[in-house]
């Protein structure tokens, strides 16, 4: 996150953590998305820090069954 990238992947970020650090990492995140402008590609089974993003794309079984822009 240093050198400012474009895209920021993310891959289960709050997997293991408890509620309080999870939304920590998570205003991080659209902090980052905000000041520098990066598409952070997020992936969760939380459905609830899903709904913290502008677009959720559902994959069932490896194919792309839902896409909708939330805000």
């Amino acid at each position: 996150m240093l050198q400012e990238p474009s895209i920021l992947l993310a891959d289960e970020p709050t997997g293991n953590l408890d509620s309080q650090n999870s939304k920590e990492i998570i205003e991080l995140l659209k902090k980052s998305n905000k000041e520098y402008k990066q598409t952070i590609i997020l992936v969760t089974h939380d459905e609830n820090i899903a709904k913290e993003s502008d677009r959720i794309i559902t994959i069932n079984d490896g194919k792309i069954v839902a896409d909708k822009k939330i805000k």
